[in-house]
């Protein structure tokens, strides 16, 4: 589905000129801060230069002092703690990141992640029961997961086993009792925290509480920011500090398993928030979607070089294993999503299955999103006649909103507005299937069902290797919350023909206003190009070759030059 330009207002030219003056900023970068609502001095510098000095106290969230007391009771105590992690990789970076604190008071503790096929998410009663005769916990601590899970949570509690819930996952009407419950989603404002943010709040307030000679958090941080990218939420306020300091630590990691995925997925310095999202994140989830989540954990965890290095090959296999399951069952989604004609005339997309993999659904489902930008639901039945989905959304439409209108046929579901899960029967996915169509009908107006080319600003290709370049790193880390800047080259001429790379690619050289660019234009080969001049809507990245780094467009769009408007 092609999309529509649109190019942002300009921001308030006083706005932009007060602020560059004050701070001696570039025009480009006063005008961006103006464009996100940043127009106090003091809020620009927190948000260009982040810093772990300006995060608040942690036990201003929520719970935080419960779960710390319950903990260090625990400990004191000697009592067996366990850690119930998600298959993902928040829920598995949660698991990590509380392991290493725990290790330095002395703790060893268990830890115990659900087989996704066999036991599936969170505290379900497979999960809990394995848990519970291969550790026998004093203490259980849910991570990215348990609020969805109040009555598993009320009979572990009167079996004398102490809860304490870590998750950020949407409450429903019934908020679990336990020693301890903490998520920013209720009577909080760090409503942007995943769980490894939360466990990191969580791990601060017990060393303020009990320091430990010698351990020092902030090498832990490459761990938060890992679990952080890769789920998706807000890089905002303190979010945004974190994952920029972790990814700093990324590069520097004193981590056997991190340093050995890094050299498998081919990642060198500077490392940024896509390195994370599509080479580190993809093998790390891969264990848990086709094989066991134990896999990530145990390389996260690693202190042996051989053993991480082993890990780390593993988990790459199990990509491209996952990878191949990926395309398959896309392949049969979109034979399916085209049965009933053009999916772009319905607001959503649902379709199932017997035989695809619940590891994969996700994965499914959020490319159909994009292809046809509409709320989408992939489900893979089992030969019991269970089905597992997923489903990813667009803007404007809550997915777990959607699903609380479906309720009566589903046996569960959970998640977040942009992301969730469901399970059902086979023999209810027909209506379902209509239920949830008829609810995003009613919901999606017709704009926000059209793909939209928000185009930032224009730039001059003379300003691209100095000024807007460097302007533009100080912005890092992009993602959502933060959007990289989706710039243009207004009326651009290509110096020559277009090569094609790999069957796939077009690299071009472009020329604006006396400057040549060397572009890519990723699975741009079978794009028809118009006549030139061109408008060029691109992301500016950075590009190491043979040693130099430099700045290097990535062409999202062309089309042929026409009116701002």
């Amino acid at each position: 589905m092609m999309p529509t330009w649109k190019f942002s207002s300009p921001p308030d030219h006083q706005s932009v000129a007060a602020l560059a003056r004050e701070l001696n900023l570039p025009p480009f970068l006063a005008s961006f801060l103006v464009r996100t609502g940043i127009t106090e001095p003091g809020a620009a510098l927190r948000f260009l230069y982040p810093r772990l000095r300006d995060l608040s106290d942690p036990r201003l969230l929520p719970g935080i002092g419960e779960a710390v007391r319950a903990i260090l009771r625990a400990v004191d105590q000697g009592r067996k703690i366990v850690l119930y992690g998600d298959y993902d990789v928040d829920g598995v970076s949660s698991v990590a990141l509380l392991t290493r604190v725990l290790r330095a008071y002395g703790v060893e503790p268990g830890r115990f992640l659900p087989h996704r096929v066999e036991e599936g998410y969170g505290l379900t009663r497979d999960g809990v029961q394995r848990c519970l005769g291969e550790h026998r916990p004093q203490l259980l601590v849910a991570l990215d997961c348990g609020t969805s899970s109040a009555g598993q949570i009320a009979g572990l509690e009167a079996a004398g086993i102490e809860v304490v819930v870590l998750d950020h996952h949407e409450p429903q009407a019934e908020i679990p009792r336990c020693a301890a419950f903490v998520n920013p989603k209720v009577g909080s404002s760090f409503r942007y925290f995943c769980t490894v943010g939360i466990v990191f709040k969580l791990c601060h307030a017990l060393l303020r509480e009990r320091r430990v000679a010698g351990f020092d958090l902030k090498t832990c941080l490459d761990l938060v920011a890992v679990g952080t990218v890769a789920d998706l939420v807000p890089l905002v306020e303190e979010n945004r500090a974190l994952v920029a300091c972790g990814l700093r630590q990324l590069e520097c990691t004193r981590w056997l398993g991190l340093q050995a995925l890094k050299q498998v997925a081919a990642i060198t310095s500077p490392i940024r928030p896509g390195h994370v999202g599509f080479r580190l994140a993809p093998r790390l989830n891969a264990a848990g979607r086709v094989g066991a989540a134990l896999d990530a954990l145990n390389l996260l965890l690693c202190d042996d070089r051989v053993e991480a290095a082993a890990l780390a090959r593993c988990l790459d296999v199990q990509n491209r294993e996952r990878q191949k399951l990926e395309e398959e069952t896309l392949r049969q989604a979109l034979e399916q999503a085209l049965v009933d004609g053009d999916p772009g005339e319905r607001a959503a997309i649902v379709v199932g299955a017997r035989g695809w993999h619940p590891g994969v659904v996700g994965i499914v489902a959020s490319r159909l999103m994009r292809k046809f930008h509409r709320p989408a639901l992939v489900i893979g039945f089992g030969e019991d006649g269970v089905g597992k989905g997923s489903g990813r959304s667009i803007a404007g439409f809550s997915l777990v909103k959607a699903l609380d209108q479906c309720a009566e046929h589903l046996a569960a579901y959970g998640g977040h507005e942009m992301a969730a899960g469901l399970s059902l029967p086979h023999d209810a996915l027909d209506g379902f299937r209509a239920r949830f169509l008829a609810v995003a009908q009613t919901a999606l107006e017709i704009d926000q069902l059209r793909p939209v080319l928000e185009v930032t600003a224009p730039v001059d290709g003379c300003d691209l290797v100095d000024e807007v370049w460097q302007a533009h790193e100080l912005l890092q880390p992009f993602g959502i919350g933060n959007p990289q800047p989706l710039l243009c080259l207004p009326g651009v001429s290509p110096v020559d023909e277009p090569r094609i790379l790999k069957d796939k690619h077009r690299l071009l050289r472009l020329r604006h206003r006396g400057r040549v660019l060397r572009a890519v234009y990723f699975n741009g080969a079978a794009t028809i190009l118009p006549a030139p001049p061109w408008d060029v809507a691109f992301y500016l990245e950075t590009n190491e070759y043979q040693g130099r780094v430099e700045p290097q467009v990535q062409v999202e769009a062309i089309r042929r030059a026409g009116p701002w408007t």
